[in-house]
């Protein structure tokens, strides 16, 4: 279920988040539905990469709070 929150928290679609990650759609589906679970590491990076893609954009914005 972890994924699936992190993927609703981007606001995309299953299609555009497997996309973006390189990810087969059906794996997103079937980590979705808890018929599979991804490796604990492919989750951790989903989110390292989500995150650095935020305080990126926080720096470019100016609203880093460091």
């Amino acid at each position: 279920m972890e994924i699936k929150l992190i993927r609703e928290s981007t606001g995309l679609s299953q299609q555009k988040f497997a996309d973006k990650f390189g990810i087969p759609v059906t794996n997103i589906q079937k980590w979705e539905q808890g018929i599979h679970k991804p490796l604990n590491y492919v989750v951790s990076m989903i989110q390292t990469i989500l995150d650095l893609e935020k305080e990126n954009e926080n720096l470019r914005n100016g609203t880093n709070k460091e």
